[in-house]
């Protein structure tokens, strides 16, 4: 019997559209770099392996060699990139970000990873008091993944926060609010500069 955890593999989502930022929120950069390729290496810090989710049309604008996980357009918003690399590799949990956390660091990832319970679906970071999981900075176990295809089937709603909000999941509250901070127009992205000094 087989009772290792399973392995824990990333993902960085960079297949939305940006329509409120104008420009692709990957590309954008914090930290001298294209936001993505930022968040990619912190995630290799913590993960056995790190992926981009990108939709078909977006693989030009990765080097060639570059590991992508393309997605499948089998479901709407950021299931279609979570349910995309379940498909690729089912048996493993999947460390989600959005590409759009500027002022996420190492320290605020290794908050969550070191809280992963292997005994909940899902482990999600959670503003301070609400009790709302962030399903875009969060580990999804591979059984939580196979529940959210069946979840897709019956509702109406692609929204990852309700299906997490409905599971037996591990939320954690970070230090820093600003690990959760989302730069979905230009105004957060200067904002986020002037918070990163």
């Amino acid at each position: 019997m087989n009772n290792k955890p399973p392995k824990l593999y990333g993902l960085i989502l960079s297949g939305g559209q940006s329509n409120r930022m104008g420009n692709d929120k990957g590309l954008l950069a914090y930290h001298g770099k294209p936001q993505r390729e930022y968040l990619f290496e912190l995630a290799e810090a913590f993960c056995d392996t790190v992926y981009f989710s990108a939709r078909q049309d977006q693989r030009h604008s990765f080097p060639a060699d570059t590991p992508i996980i393309t997605d499948q357009n089998r479901y709407r918003g950021p299931f279609n990139g979570i349910l995309s690399a379940h498909s690729a590799h089912p048996n493993v949990a999947w460390l989600v970000l959005a590409c759009d956390l500027p002022l996420l660091d190492k320290k605020g990832l290794y908050e969550l990873v070191s809280r992963r319970n292997l005994d909940k679906v899902a482990t999600a970071f959670s503003a301070k008091g609400s009790g709302l999981p962030e399903p875009l900075i969060a580990i999804w176990e591979p059984q939580a993944l196979v529940g959210a295809k069946e979840y897709l089937k019956t509702v109406q709603s692609s929204c990852p926060r309700k299906f997490l909000i409905h599971s037996d999941i591990q939320l954690v509250e970070p230090s820093q609010e600003d690990f959760l901070f989302n730069a979905n127009s230009m105004e957060e992205y200067q904002l986020a500069k002037e918070k990163l000094g």
